[in-house]
């Protein structure tokens, strides 16, 4: 199939799932929230907005999150990303106050390294705003141990993630080794870290270094992709799991995009539901 053709396919997809399937909002986020905290799971909220979203939507959006979540929000973290709210400190300012003042930490999501130095930035920034503030590493871009010794000694909650977007200059030679470079770097700081992953061998790695170290950490999870294996290893070792939970008009759409470009996710269902 043709690059062009498989572009295509890919944006019918995510339309159609924009189109036919029904956006989880706010209230949806908070309920789904409810149930999970219930189970032991702390949560991350994520809103996806819409392929023609602006800032002032997803500005909206979260402030209604924040206020289903008020008396419900200790622990719980909301992602956010810079670049729709247009890099702009009113609008994160809009976004962060609300979800601060009913608990929520503001983590801010990595999207492509061209945006990587404004939105550290930004962190630092917000961090001297705000009580509590994360951000993500991926463990693909040479950069990111520089980044991950900028933060280590912060109170900056940090997760360590693969990485969506590619290197500009080439990933690093083996992202596994690479994945557990940042996490010794990590090891010994005094705030938390989330060991973002769904691959067993990487979490049965990752999450000892920190444990003996003493850091506070967890495993996250992206709500739908298989977590059987990975959360046993968590129970194992006795680390809290973190479920990634998005939201939004957006999400359908994304989440249909990376079906068509994962086929092998049912077999990768199959394989940790006979584990």
């Amino acid at each position: 199939m043709s690059t062009g053709l498989s572009t295509r396919l890919v944006q019918i997809c995510a339309r159609t799932a924009e189109v036919l399937g029904p956006a989880p909002e706010a209230s949806d986020a908070a309920r789904a929230c409810r149930v999970l905290r219930r189970s032991g799971n702390a949560v991350t909220l994520s809103y996806f907005p819409a392929w023609d979203g602006v800032a002032a939507g997803i500005i909206e959006a979260c402030a209604k999150l924040s206020a289903e979540m008020a008396g419900q929000s200790p622990g719980t973290c909301l992602s956010i990303k810079a670049p729709p709210l247009y890099f702009d400190k009113d609008n994160l300012r809009a976004v962060a106050a609300p979800a601060s003042e009913v608990g929520m930490t503001i983590v801010f999501d990595a999207l492509t390294q061209v945006q990587a130095e404004q939105t550290l930035d930004l962190v630092e920034w917000m961090a001297g705003e705000f009580p509590s503030v994360g951000v993500v590493l991926p463990a693909r871009w040479r950069r990111s141990a520089d980044d991950a010794r900028r933060f280590r000694d912060s109170p900056v909650r940090i997760r360590v993630v693969k990485g969506e977007w590619a290197d500009p200059g080439g990933d690093v030679p083996d992202f596994e080794a690479g994945y557990l470079d940042l996490i010794r770097i990590l090891a010994g700081r005094n705030a938390p870290v989330a060991v973002a992953t769904h691959h067993p061998p990487l979490a049965a790695q990752a999450l000892p270094v920190l444990q003996q170290a003493g850091t506070p950490c967890e495993l996250e999870q992206l709500r739908g992709l298989p977590a059987r294996r990975t959360r046993r290893i968590a129970q194992e070792l006795g680390v809290p799991v973190r479920v990634f939970l998005p939201f939004g008009p957006g999400w359908w759409p994304y989440a249909a995009v990376k079906l068509v470009e994962r086929p092998y996710l049912p077999m990768w269902w199959l394989k940790d539901r006979l584990a």
